[in-house]
């Protein structure tokens, strides 16, 4: 009775984007190189339940077991593998995607050795179907930096240590505005940057997400932070098509303290 095994190794492990190897290993019945409907098309769902967009090349490697002359189980492992071949193309697989269809011969034994032989032998009996896979995206998690950077992607926050403001108050210090200048030199070198512009407040109570400005007494106190970043930056050239702005009240502090929540905030969101 035939018998069919598959099993996937993972070759270069240890890191989710290393290159990859997969392998279905198919076992044939002595002498011979044809395939049952089972097997057939568990051969074929190994490939199409593959990510196609990862799979680089398909390699289809032909072996036979170590009983007979060398010619003639060359050929029977180039039968073997041209079976899993044709099989693979009738069932829609892109011819182009195979690259090696080989036989390989008989894989000797050390029969003084192996204690069980015909099951050696039976494993010999096979074709292996090799999937080259290509790297996984290396997955960025957005950062926080305190300038802007060579390179960003999109959520990095870009948190200035003096751009802070005195309690209950929208207007830039003279400290603000100096590191705002520094700020906006860096923005024209890197032009592609579009940002969200986040204003923070502290010291409300927690049923009170927003806080007033003692300017307008209305309770918009994180927005109007915001607002006023916004202004500065289109007074420095910054095209407004770049930047939002919006108010966040007091739901992402810091921890480091009231005087630190009283800020204002970058966050990309185009690169």
């Amino acid at each position: 009775m035939r018998h069919f095994l598959i099993f996937l190794s993972l070759l270069f492990s240890g890191f989710l984007f290393a290159q990859e190897e997969v392998v279905q290993s198919v076992y044939f019945e002595f002498d011979k190189y044809s395939l049952d409907e089972k097997q057939a098309q568990a051969v074929v769902n190994f490939i199409k339940t593959t990510d196609s967009t990862r799979i680089e090349s398909v390699e289809i490697f032909g072996y036979t077991d170590d009983i007979g002359k060398d010619a003639y189980n060359f050929k029977l492992s180039t039968n073997r593998a041209a079976t899993i071949k044709n099989k693979l193309i009738h069932s829609g697989i892109k011819n182009k995607i195979i690259v090696t269809i080989e036989g390989k011969g008989r894989i000797l034994i050390d029969d003084d050795i192996v204690k069980n032989l015909p099951e050696a032998r039976s494993k010999n009996r096979r074709v292996d179907v090799v999937l080259n896979l290509k790297e996984l995206p290396k997955i960025e998690i957005p950062g926080f930096f305190t300038s802007i950077q060579k390179k960003h992607i999109v959520g990095d926050h870009i948190y200035l240590e003096n751009l802070l403001f005195e309690r209950g108050s929208s207007k830039l210090t003279i400290k603000a505005k100096t590191q705002l200048d520094k700020l906006a030199l860096e923005l024209h070198r890197h032009k592609n940057l579009q940002f969200e512009i986040q204003g923070h407040v502290c010291c409300t109570p927690p049923y009170q997400k927003e806080a007033i400005d003692r300017e307008t007494r209305k309770r918009n106190l994180s927005l109007n932070r915001a607002e006023s970043v916004y202004k500065y930056l289109a007074f420095k050239k910054i095209p407004k098509i770049r930047m939002t702005f919006k108010g966040y009240g007091n739901t992402v502090p810091l921890g480091k303290g009231s005087e630190y929540d009283r800020r204002v905030e970058l966050v990309i969101t185009k690169i």
